[in-house]
């Protein structure tokens, strides 16, 4: 249950953090809070991460829905006793949803964290995305984890002692 009011908290804190950026900023429009590094800039995007597959609505209907639903099932069936598993899966389902409200709402994602990384302007992003991130960076220790687990104990067995 934990797990399914972390991705609740993710997408309240997304969709009120967008709800702040479209009722307060103009489009483009863009706000230093640390220089040549982080800044809040009112952007949209009507496609993928880097803008990529603009205005394919339905195509991110039907893939976010099928990747909902299968987050849900793989939470219920196999991570139960997991909990980097489950925690990794909630963020990704807050950040799913989060962008999919978007979609279904406004057409559009409000994206507005704009940062530079070594002069590399980064594509704008949000807290959705900043959450998917940090499922699947999560995911992959999780996964990273269960493999030197599985090689430990096919190495020594279930009581400790070398095969």
């Amino acid at each position: 249950m934990i797990h399914y009011i972390i991705a609740l908290f993710v997408i309240l804190l997304d969709q009120f953090t967008k709800w702040l950026i479209v009722k307060k900023m103009e489009l483009g429009e863009s706000i230093e809070i640390i220089e040549n590094v982080l800044y809040i800039t009112s952007h949209r995007n009507r496609g993928a991460a880097w803008g990529i597959l603009q205005g394919q609505m339905w195509f991110f209907y039907i893939i976010t829905i099928v990747v909902i639903i299968g987050i849900i099932y793989y939470m219920h069936t196999h991570a139960k006793g997991k909990p980097l598993l489950r925690l990794s899966l909630a963020f990704m389902l807050g950040g799913a949803i989060g962008n999919f409200i978007d979609r279904v709402f406004r057409k559009e994602v409000v994206d507005f964290i704009n940062t530079y990384i070594f002069t590399y302007d980064f594509p704008i992003f949000n807290i959705a995305d900043s959450s998917l991130t940090i499922g699947v960076v999560l995911l992959f220790i999780d996964m990273i984890r269960e493999e030197r687990l599985a090689k430990k104990e096919k190495a020594y067995g279930n009581n400790g002692t070398h095969h």
